[in-house]
């Protein structure tokens, strides 16, 4: 006698488990009437998948549909105990650790220093598990926003060179999960791609002015890092008249131009363009020079790579520096046409674009978890 195939209703069935899954992580809670409509499944497709995925503790009751009346209205959702993930964002002087999970919602959230002298993992780590303290959830995976040149194998390159993946090694043992490195503007402009901007455009560069200056590319809708991962590492570019190695912009540079304007150079950059909102004529000069810099490297990548967008982010997207970077451009305005934006989410770039990726990697690792029957697991 032979055997009936298996395998065509068991890949149809995980494409159904699958399918419902996405869509209980993008819409949160549902009856099965709606889950019908989200998926395309027929009432026994949903009904037979609910009943497999409750048998995994995959998913939980989660109310009742005040609106209609019998089984269907019953709302299921993710079991929240399912897992989290963490969103972490490191720059030159802080720490953000938040918790989310597969539905992207902010579970918890945690901001410390960032310490000179001392143990990076175990800061995070300290931050990550007071956010562990508000929930039951294992965290699953960790995706980290940092500053400099990162590989995509997550190797960190700073001063002393590769760090041969050592501070993503020693992170993902001391938090017990998957770590992922990435470049903080890389993740500002994935976080625009999944913003307004992205809606527009799917080929833009994102410039972010904080400590340093960083650019990012998006080109037909995907990230563009390099073959190794110095893509927009802009701030040393050559400009006249400044000397060959020397950085375009950042806190070394705006103290410099503080001075040069007889201003405090101990204040950072945003309390100076807060000045020239006011109307201070020298903070003004600073920021006249600080647009004429951003518009020329704007310029020369636009050159190289047409992006028909720039985007503006971080201390960038300071009105007063937005306003004299429109205006500057207009001097180059016949030569080369720029345009401009502002970023959808300021200082937070980077961040929601480490929590859009922490949220991804989470759904895959859950779901991949869930349709995956034990004994097939290794």
């Amino acid at each position: 006698m032979t055997r009936p195939l298996a395998g065509p209703q068991t890949l149809l069935r995980t494409m159904n488990a699958r399918a419902i899954l996405e869509a209980l992580a993008r819409r949160g809670a549902l009856t099965r009437a709606e889950l019908m409509t989200e998926t395309g499944l027929s009432r026994t497709a949903v009904t037979q998948v609910l009943r497999m995925l409750e048998s995994r503790d995959a998913v939980a009751s989660a109310g009742v549909e005040r609106a209609t009346k019998g089984p269907a209205a019953t709302r299921v959702g993710l079991n929240p105990r399912l897992g989290v993930a963490a969103a972490i964002h490191i720059d030159h002087h802080d720490i953000h650790v938040v918790l989310l999970d597969a539905t992207g919602a902010i579970r918890a959230e945690a901001h410390g220093p960032l310490p000179v002298v001392g143990d990076r993992v175990e800061a995070i780590a300290a931050l990550l598990d007071e956010c562990r303290a508000t929930t039951t959830a294992p965290v699953l995976v960790a995706v980290v926003a940092v500053p400099g040149i990162v590989r995509a194998d997550g190797e960190i390159r700073d001063d002393q060179g590769p760090d041969g993946g050592a501070f993503r090694a020693a992170l993902a043992e001391r938090l017990g999960c998957p770590v992922r490195i990435e470049n903080d503007v890389n993740l500002a402009a994935l976080a625009e791609l999944s913003g307004p901007v992205g809606a527009e455009q799917q080929g833009f560069a994102l410039l972010l002015l904080d400590d340093g200056l960083g650019a990012a590319y998006i080109v037909d809708g995907a990230l563009h890092r390099g073959v190794s991962g110095i893509a927009g590492e802009i701030n040393y570019l050559p400009q006249t008249p400044l000397p060959v190695g020397a950085p375009v912009l950042g806190h070394a540079v705006t103290a410099d131009l503080a001075l040069v304007a007889g201003r405090d150079s101990s204040l950072p950059l945003p309390a100076h363009l807060e000045a020239a909102a006011s109307g201070d004529e020298s903070a003004r000069v600073m920021a006249a020079e600080i647009a004429r810099r951003l518009v020329l490297i704007a310029g020369s990548i636009t050159l190289v790579m047409d992006p028909g967008l720039i985007v503006l982010a971080g201390d960038a997207a300071h009105p007063v520096l937005f306003e004299a970077v429109r205006g500057a451009a207009e001097e180059f305005d016949a030569q080369l046409p720029l345009s401009f934006a502002l970023s959808a989410f300021g200082a937070e770039a980077p961040l929601v674009g480490a929590v859009s990726q922490a949220t991804e990697a989470l759904r895959a690792t859950l779901f991949t978890r869930i349709v995956t029957p034990a004994s097939s697991r290794t």
